[in-house]
């Protein structure tokens, strides 16, 4: 039992898929895991623990933005022998070059966040995937013919801002798109030495003000958790 995480030890698997929203972790356990059992609930931030395919995998949410995942994921990494983390969330697209429902893997999380460098002694604004994961994600859209895309992605501490322009630092690592997460965990895995991915589906074009309607959100964000899910079989 960690400060932030409920579950007793060994009730957390060596991998571990995390959405944002807790009752989206609920649902990938609910609709996807055989003998879900929930391990987790503080702060109504849910953890489950099943098995895909015979798998044994945790779902368990990280919340929004760099505090929340760097807790998380710090907790399951040290407390619970974490192996693996693979973030699977939604991001909004700087370039109509994306298209909504795209879904993306994330080679480096880019920030002008002092989350690394204070935590860490990281002073990269750039911090790349960890470990196999992202190469295990990018064979297994292959196999399923799943056409996903390789990009560096902006990971902000902010949502709302006042300059509508496309941050600086987004532009000088050709950032096509921005979350709030993945930078968070590449440095906690960088730190240590575990492995740590990160699959995006784009529901926002941010300059068009396209996103995925409620009624269309469900069917874009299972082909991500299938993805997520079947990669996982090869750790």
């Amino acid at each position: 039992m960690s400060v932030h995480i409920s579950a007793q030890k060994g009730q957390i698997a060596k991998t571990v898929l995390m959405p944002g929203d807790p009752l989206r972790a609920k649902y990938i356990a609910e609709n996807y895991l055989s003998d879900a059992i929930l391990v987790s609930q503080t702060r109504n931030i849910f953890f489950y623990t099943g098995t895909y395919k015979g798998r044994e995998i945790t779902v368990g949410a990280s919340g929004m933005g760099f505090p929340s995942i760097g807790i998380y994921s710090y907790e399951l990494y040290t407390e619970y022998e974490v192996d693996t983390i693979i973030r699977i969330g939604t991001c909004g697209a700087y370039s109509t070059e994306l298209n909504l429902f795209d879904i993306l893997n994330v080679e480096k999380a880019v920030s002008e966040s002092t989350y690394a460098k204070f935590a860490w002694g990281i002073d990269e604004d750039a911090i790349p995937h960890q470990g196999d994961a992202f190469d295990k994600i990018a064979d297994t859209s292959e196999t399923l013919g799943l056409k996903t895309k390789a990009v560096n992605i902006h990971s902000s501490d902010i949502f709302y801002r006042l300059d509508p322009a496309v941050p600086a630092i987004a532009e000088q690592y050709n950032c096509p798109a921005v979350e709030m997460e993945a930078f968070g965990l590449f440095a906690n895995a960088k730190h240590l030495g575990k492995n740590a991915a990160t699959i995006l589906t784009v529901s926002d074009i941010i300059p068009t003000k396209e996103f995925i309607s409620a009624d269309q959100r469900e069917q874009a964000l299972r082909t991500m958790m299938e993805l997520a899910l079947e990669s996982t079989l090869k750790f």
